[in-house]
């Protein structure tokens, strides 16, 4: 793997607390914030996914906003 160093500036308390959780894990500063960049990167490419997949089915059902959303939740739970 190929790497690149990174200088970011971090609040101390934030800093307090990515050691702590660091030495609990047995792994280094480094380590532990590759590992919660990788997993927050790959949560929001998942969202993205979910979003754009609504919004491609939601414009086949004729979905223009969020009020039609409701209406549609609204019918389903009330039987209509």
């Amino acid at each position: 793997m190929q790497t690149r160093t990174l200088n970011i500036a971090l609040p101390v308390d934030l800093v307090k607390k990515v050691d702590a959780q660091a030495k609990r894990e047995y792994r280094n500063r480094s380590g532990l914030i590759r590992e919660a960049l990788r997993v927050y990167l790959d949560d929001n490419e998942k969202w993205d996914m979910i979003f754009k997949t609504g919004k491609k089915y939601g414009e086949k059902m004729g979905i223009k906003s969020e009020e039609d959303v409701n209406r549609i939740v609204h019918e389903y739970r009330h039987g209509k």
